[in-house]
């Protein structure tokens, strides 16, 4: 039904504060403070239950500096409440208020469900409407309409610290917080929650990993798009509460609940000492273009916090679409970088998350349409005391601009450039020699001139988004079908190869030269200077049919079957023994990048580059496919004691003889890894390594990784 917008209330009301934003919890009641510089009235409406009438509607009379505010005696935590706003209706100008819609609070901590679809009458225009944007929804969607909760800060930390681990020594791992134990397989009591995960962070601890990377995790809204057609934003990258943790992966026990199981998670992680970097979507919301919803910003400030364009005689109808998603926020607003910051504030002191991935980062430095390093949003996050402490990665690109090694000197970076050029060397392409070097070394060609260190490359050979490890071996082609878009969606620039046969086979040939590519990828991942991402389940081979795109495949798509620790016991340990090296032998973790320079006056430089022969690299030599390097781990600089490593890359289809660097006094080379080997003998323990015998050579295998060490003394 609809309400009557009149102060209508018997609680007891003072004028309040205008800081901090959002719902306070105070002693003697609840502080509400919302930004509009372009609403007329606002109103306050307070619930008992998600689908009662409001108990209270109030009119907020006081407005300081466009902050609307009051202060409501005797409300405690787990009040339920939202905002209606009035305004001018005039979309062609940019002005969408409507009094008929309840929207949620942009600082509410916490939802008490889902957004429905526009059949429960979320949406704010008439659909039948050709030009239904520009018409005005009577419809009231009160009783539909998730409710923002008053929440209380106060949790059980026990002593709660951050690993706070260098970035050099990361490992991380990109997971889907659901995903991770969905499935029956998993064994955990509440699948799919953030509890639940709680319940496998053995498992990562026994992995190796030390920081776990969250798809988003933000409360997100449901896709009309996809939910017609039986599919779910699995994903979430669809966000609506920023301040807000996902309500679906609560256990639901209590309204509200998913905050304070977040925390949990995040204690439990850090007393494994692992850190907690989330995957943040600063660069739209999930109300879309010009004929999405309004839940929450549009109706509040619709000027305000998205960037408008349009024509001469409808100069803001529409919406700047850097993303593809519909919307792009507006970074260059004052209130709107206030707004972002008191977000990742909030969920560094309050949630105490160690990091952040800023999806799409490049639309966060976009000024008048451009990018820019120095952009507001760039100085204001190096200015804050918090946040330029905390770990920062950027997806360095958007759907216009390609920004890889051109950001701050505070943030890391994706680093795409990795991912293609691994993928195209371990799959036997051509001319991938002197860029293969720039990557092993940490691309000190994108990061060097600007300050930057080999660790700002986050190294990736899969992500989220794409082949999982395991497709990347097993399909030439993407088949998404299941997505419903005549396997128009998803990337066709893959870089990947089939071994002969497309997804699953039954011979033995084409599986065992999969597994093997697969355990060059890892050893090029990990052994490469820069900061390791592994995708969560590359570990165990895990497959998603050939679905490069799952963002809306909510089921055994994309959840991980933990059958497979089983079934790939192989790949999960050679992946557990390669983090294992990673730690044992440090020049593995470089904060700097490698020189070809003497850091120690052994009369040995830290790298030396190798071709067959013992001779330079055929750098330009479009048909070399093959690499060979020496680290040197001095004594100065290794708490084992002097030690070599040498590295075979070789990606070409036959054998391939590789003379060595010989040594005085009795040194000698051993194997400590060959991929072309059977499992058990292709990683060899610490202790078990085997001399290379005759100590000048080795032969290495079609499509294989080599790892030699030189012990020392």
């Amino acid at each position: 039904m609809a309400y009557t917008l009149q102060h209508k209330t018997g609680k007891k009301l003072s004028k309040g504060k205008f800081y901090p934003l959002g719902a306070k919890l105070e002693a003697g009641g609840v502080n509400f403070a919302i930004y509009s510089q372009h609403a007329s009235e606002i109103f306050l409406l307070l619930f008992d239950k998600q689908d009662s009438d409001p108990t209270d509607i109030i009119k907020l009379e006081t407005r300081t500096k466009f902050i609307w505010h009051t202060f409501v005696h005797g409300l405690k935590a787990g009040q339920l409440y939202g905002y209606k706003v009035k305004g001018d209706y005039n979309p062609a100008f940019g002005m969408r208020f409507n009094e008929n819609k309840l929207l949620i609070d942009p600082y509410a901590k916490a939802l008490t469900g889902k957004f429905r679809n526009k059949d429960n009458l979320l949406l704010a225009y008439d659909s039948g409407s050709h030009m239904k944007d520009l018409s005005f929804d009577t419809r009231d969607n009160t009783g539909i309409v998730p409710k923002s909760i008053v929440t209380d800060d106060n949790f059980d930390w026990q002593n709660d610290s951050p690993p706070d681990i260098a970035f050099e020594k990361l490992i991380i791992y990109e997971v889907h917080l659901k995903g991770f134990t969905a499935h029956a397989s998993s064994g955990v009591d509440d699948p799919g929650t953030y509890l639940g995960f709680v319940e496998k962070i053995p498992y990562l601890k026994d992995l190796g990993i030390n920081a776990v990377e969250l798809l988003p995790v933000h409360e997100y809204c449901i896709d009309d798009f996809l939910h017609e057609k039986g599919l779910t934003n699995y994903w979430g990258y669809n966000t609506i509460g920023f301040f807000a943790p996902e309500s679906s992966y609560g256990t639901g026990k209590s309204p509200g609940c998913q905050v304070n199981e977040f925390k949990t998670l995040v204690r439990e992680l850090h007393k494994a000492g692992i850190e907690v970097i989330l995957d943040v979507v600063y660069n739209h919301t999930g109300e879309g273009n010009e004929l999405g919803p309004a839940m929450c910003f549009k109706g509040i400030d619709n000027p305000t916090y998205y960037c408008l364009t349009g024509t001469s005689n409808e100069p803001y109808r529409y919406y700047m679409n850097y993303t593809g998603c519909g919307n792009s926020m507006n970074l260059a607003n004052t209130h709107v970088i206030r707004f972002v910051m008191d977000s990742l504030r909030y969920w560094v002191e309050v949630m105490h998350v160690d990091g952040f991935r800023f999806d799409l980062a490049s639309v966060l430095g976009r000024e008048e349409g451009y990018f820019r390093s120095s952009a507001s949003f760039f100085d204001a996050i190096a200015q804050d005391p918090v946040l330029n402490k905390i770990k920062l990665i950027a997806e360095p690109w958007d759907l216009g601009t390609y920004q890889v090694g051109n950001f701050p000197v505070d943030w890391s970076e994706w680093n795409g450039r990795f991912r293609d050029t691994m993928r195209k060397f371990v799959k036997g392409d051509a001319g991938q020699l002197r860029d293969l070097g720039w990557r092993l070394t940490g691309s000190a060609d994108l990061y060097r001139d600007d300050g930057r260190s080999a660790y700002n490359s986050v190294n990736f050979i899969t992500c989220h988004d794409g082949f999982t490890l395991n497709d990347l071996v097993s399909y030439n082609w993407k088949h998404n079908e299941a997505n419903l878009e005549n396997n128009n969606d998803g990337t066709n620039d893959n870089h990947s190869w089939n071994c002969g046969a497309e997804g699953d086979t039954d011979d033995a040939d084409i599986a065992r030269q999969r597994k093997q590519l697969a355990k060059n990828h890892i050893c090029c991942l990990l052994f490469s200077c820069g900061t390791p991402m592994v995708l969560g389940g590359d570990e165990l081979l895990r497959t998603q049919k050939g679905n490069n795109n799952a963002y809306c495949q909510d089921n055994e798509t994309s959840w991980f079957d933990w059958d497979f620790t089983g079934k790939n016991s192989e790949a999960l340990s050679f992946f557990k023994k390669a983090i294992a090296f990673t730690r044992r032998y440090t020049i593995l973790q470089r904060r700097k990048f490698f020189l070809g320079e003497d850091l120690d006056a052994d009369n040995i430089s830290d790298i030396t580059w190798y071709g067959n022969d013992l001779g330079k690299p055929h750098w330009d030599n479009t048909e070399a496919r093959t690499l060979c390097f020496q680290l040197d781990g001095g004594e100065a600089r290794s708490e084992i004691g002097d030690y070599r490593l040498f590295f075979i890359l070789n990606s070409d289809h036959i054998v391939q003889h590789i003379k060595l660097p010989l040594f005085e006094g009795g040194r000698q080379w051993h194997r400590v890894i060959d991929t072309s080997l059977q499992s058990g003998e292709d990683f060899l323990d610490t202790g078990k390594e085997i001399p290379v015998n005759p100590p000048d050579h080795y032969f290495a295998n079609p499509r294989s990784v080599v790892v030699l060490l030189d012990k020392g003394r």
